[in-house]
């Protein structure tokens, strides 16, 4: 994490001076270049990867390999933070490094979501999770009483609920401000350890088998060179690493190896020199698949829209790498635009979360009504990119779960980028509410292959609607890639609602084998109206998807009322009911071998949406490109000048 200096929402005083714009925002340099460095600019935005997230600031990233899945831990910067204003961790989980699932927040030190009762209420910095013994043990640090201190939290699944282990901190001196950045690890003898400190403190403790209390005292170790903080501990093939935030300021990354989990602790390099973009660091290093990637921030996102810098409000990043023979790692550049490869493809058959992206614009994330996530804050011209998706012979139409308090908009298909060849067109009319959910169909043509799927949000001034999830349909199964491609998505459980499934793990197969369409769920059962989306199962049905074979059944969990709301989908990708029908029952039946030109749509306590079939040949014409760069910079100063209000 970036260097601190005190413990209020407030700029450190000395070793990061902010390089604030003042409080007039900059104009954004998409305003200023004009229409041509518009197009340049939009296009670099949307065919980049990295930073991993956009929907929110994050940072302090702490990756964990878990059953086939990554699961990202982050710190969460305030969209107005200046210095360090951070009250949150949150979760994102991906099974091919690209496409992230947003499962909100895990955890927090302020009321209502106050994880540690006795904290006091700000500051929640780098966490870690680690799996142990069944349940899943979250590190943070936070001040208690004015200083730092380090709390341990737990949870019977990786997306919580977590809930305070011990009442009390589990690291607590109260004549050090260096107790931040812990790191967890288990060593292959079975001992846990936890590192943390800020130079030229360096910490670590052996933990007991229960995870949430330590044996012996607590040690310092000599500070390796460059040490800063933000430590990351691991082992590998026998030896030991250290990696941390160095040479500050602007921090890199730097590590540390040893034959010993205790040191002593030999520089080894740097992985990645410091640079302007970033004035902190705070890496994650993790095998996962076919390599070994490390995980950081920048201020890529906040560049991009601000202008400037205007404070900490920082953007996970991730880059593949290989090891050298001997262990070593290689020096890598700063953080690029594309970060890590694609593992895989998605499948585009499986009900995906819409907040499973790889690269999104101006649009947000909420906790929504039917459990889970939602996507919001979508306004004319907005977009969501899904990188890689299978869609293999082709699919027929397109489901889609919206509500709007207003009149609504529509949701082109693109592919490839956001003017690419539209494939069909999703109106969402207005549902009575922006948590009253309604589901339309529309008509898809011309998919075949793998693509880049952009889902580009038009419509009047204002906010449109709210976007939940989306799933396609083939005919009979033949639009289902081979082998079963990445699933994503799913529901996580939510604060109260225990067990809530996630689904959507990497679907395997093609030369060698079936693949499964969802990674297990966690936990149990939901409670009632929270929104299972695969329970045990995983999302995408009850049974797995096997190479070749159509895919099984749409979710199982409910979409409005009680568990069971929908009916599960015959083998072959013909769905038996529609989603949204009664409780227990399969709804509405859809065809499988086509739409016609208008389909209605039937949702209890709702309405029937008619929904005019898209036409599949047609394009964007340049003239309709230049208008829609035209309604982009309004849409932009529009925005800029509304948040200026708000300020």
């Amino acid at each position: 994490m970036s260097t601190r200096g005190n413990l209020v929402d407030s700029p450190p005083p000395n070793r990061h001076a902010q390089r604030n714009g003042g409080s007039k925002r900059t104009s954004r340099r998409l305003l200023a270049a004009g229409v041509a460095a518009l197009v340049t600019l939009w296009a670099h935005a949307s065919l980049a990867d990295n930073p991993i997230i956009q929907t929110k600031y994050t940072a302090d990233p702490a990756p964990l390999v878990y059953e086939d899945t990554v699961y990202l831990y982050t710190s969460h910067d305030e969209d107005n933070a200046v210095g360090f204003t951070m009250y949150n961790w949150m979760l994102y989980t991906s099974s091919d490094l690209v496409n992230w699932t947003d499962h909100g927040m895990i955890g927090g030190v302020k009321d209502p979501y106050k994880t540690f009762k006795w904290s006091d209420g700000v500051n929640a910095w780098a966490p870690q999770v680690i799996a142990r013994n069944g349940k899943f043990y979250l590190y943070a640090p936070f001040p208690k009483g004015g200083h730092m201190v380090i709390g341990v939290a737990v949870a019977d699944q990786p997306t919580g609920p977590f809930v305070d282990a011990l009442g009390q901190p589990l690291i607590d001196n109260p004549n050090s401000s260096n107790d931040i950045d812990p790191t967890v690890f288990v060593t292959d003898d079975g001992q846990g350890y936890l590192y943390w400190g800020h130079q030229p403190s360096v910490f670590y403790v052996k933990l007991n088998q229960d995870m949430i209390s330590y044996s012996g005292s607590i040690v310092q170790v000599t500070r390796p060179q460059t040490y800063e903080e933000g430590p990351w501990f691991f082992q590998r093939n026998g030896q030991y690493y250290l990696a941390f935030a160095s040479t500050c300021c602007p921090e890199g990354i730097g590590y540390a190896r040893s034959s010993s989990a205790t040191g002593p602790w030999t520089f080894a390099g740097s992985i990645m020199d410091g640079n302007a973009k970033s004035s902190g660091n705070h890496p994650g290093i993790i095998d996962f698949k076919d390599g070994s990637y490390v995980f950081g921030f920048d201020y890529a996102v906040q560049l991009e829209r601000e202008g400037s810098k205007l404070g900490e409000r920082r953007s996970v990043c991730v880059e593949k790498f290989e090891y050298g023979a001997d262990g070593s790692i290689p020096k890598l550049p700063f953080w690029s635009d594309t970060g890590a490869p694609q593992l895989g493809t998605l499948n585009p058959y499986v009900k995906t979360e819409a907040e499973t992206i790889a690269w999104a614009w101006d649009v947000k994330t909420e906790t929504c009504s039917e459990g889970g996530m939602d996507v919001t804050d979508i306004q004319n011209g907005d977009y969501i990119k899904v990188k890689g998706v299978d869609f293999g012979t082709g699919a027929q139409s397109l489901d889609v779960r919206a509500a709007s308090a207003g009149n609504g908009g529509k949701i082109e298909v693109h592919l490839d980028t956001q003017t690419g060849k539209l494939v069909g067109t999703c109106a969402v009319a207005g549902t009575g509410g922006a948590q009253t959910w309604a589901t339309t169909s529309c008509a898809i043509d011309g998919t075949a292959s793998v693509h880049d799927l952009f889902l580009v949000f038009t419509g009047g001034s204002g906010s449109l609607f709210n976007f939940n999830w989306w799933m396609f349909h083939g005919s009979s199964g033949d639009g289902m890639p081979a082998g079963g491609a990445a699933g994503m998505g799913g529901s996580p459980a939510t604060a109260g609602a225990a067990g809530a499934g996630i689904a959507g793990g990497t679907g395997r197969g093609g030369a060698g084998g079936g693949g499964i369409s969802g990674v297990s769920g966690v936990s149990g059962s939901p409670a009632a109206g929270a929104h299972s989306d695969g329970g045990r199962t995983g999302l995408g049905g009850n049974a797995p998807m096997v190479a070749g074979a159509g895919a099984a059944g749409a979710s199982a969990g409910a979409h409005g009322g009680a568990p069971g709301a929908e009916a599960g989908g015959q083998p072959g990708g013909a769905p038996s009911g529609q989603l949204g029908g009664a409780p227990g029952t399969g709804g509405s039946a859809t065809g499988a071998a086509g739409l016609p030109n208008q389909t209605t749509v039937e949702h209890p306590g709702g309405c029937g949406c008619s929904v005019p079939r898209a036409d599949a040949g047609r394009s964007t014409s340049l003239g309709g490109l230049a208008s829609l760069l035209g309604l982009h910079i309004a849409r932009l100063r529009w925005r800029r000048a509304r948040k200026r209000s708000q300020a």
